[in-house]
């Protein structure tokens, strides 16, 4: 059953989407449109691929703190496959082996333990989160095999931004379906998207309309 997630601080986290929407408006989005112009599609997807596959030990982990051992095993050795014969995670090869990527992060792990999400929360610089997504993007963070793999600040630093400018350059597209209240589409999309990969699935995915 889908929890029912509440939006009591909702005047508050619409002063705050309004300010990560400027900030956005005026800083990032024109950078990731120059990014997009910039970079060919073929090399944007490696660039994804190894990120993707750098953070991919994080899956196992909390597939394996779900108690999906058999799920966490294949995602262990879907990094693996990556790592080497996908040249450090810009191709791959995995999936075309049988092995499917996944989808798990300390938030959905906390779901599954059965921790409630909590309000809904617009975090400043961030987004859509809720309490306990909140915490389960911190978990993530510090369990990020970068934080521990690269020793050099400015590396690490670059890295980091590399990776957001990307995932800010893959939602471009997106944008033009959100429709009529921007807040309200992103906020129930969010809560939509995350109790479907709490429940691996087993509701409804928000995003399997043929439309969108």
């Amino acid at each position: 059953m889908a929890e029912e997630v509440g939006d009591p601080w909702e005047g508050m986290n619409r002063k705050i989407y309004a300010f990560n929407t400027k900030a956005d408006d005026l800083i990032l989005k024109p950078v990731a449109k120059a990014y997009v112009k910039v970079l060919p599609s073929p090399v944007r997807s490696g660039i994804s691929n190894f990120f993707s596959n750098f953070a991919y030990p994080m899956v196992a982990l909390n597939q394996f703190l779900q108690g999906k051992g058999k799920k966490g095993f294949a995602d262990t050795g879907r990094f693996l496959v990556n790592t080497t014969i996908g040249i450090g995670g810009l191709f791959d090869p995995a999936t075309g082996m049988g092995l499917v990527e996944h989808d798990e992060s300390f938030s959905q792990t906390f779901g599954r333990w059965g921790i409630s999400s909590g309000p809904y929360l617009v975090v400043p610089l961030w987004g859509a989160s809720t309490i306990r997504g909140g915490a389960g993007a911190l978990g993530d963070v510090f369990a990020h095999p970068m934080r521990y793999v690269v020793t050099s600040d400015p590396l690490l630093y670059g890295l980091t931004g590399t990776n957001l400018l990307n995932k800010r350059a893959e939602l471009l597209d997106l944008e033009q379906f959100i429709l009529g209240d921007r807040y309200i589409f992103v906020r129930d999309a969010y809560l939509q998207r995350e109790e479907f990969l709490i429940q691996d699935g087993e509701v409804d995915d928000p995003f399997a309309d043929d439309d969108f």
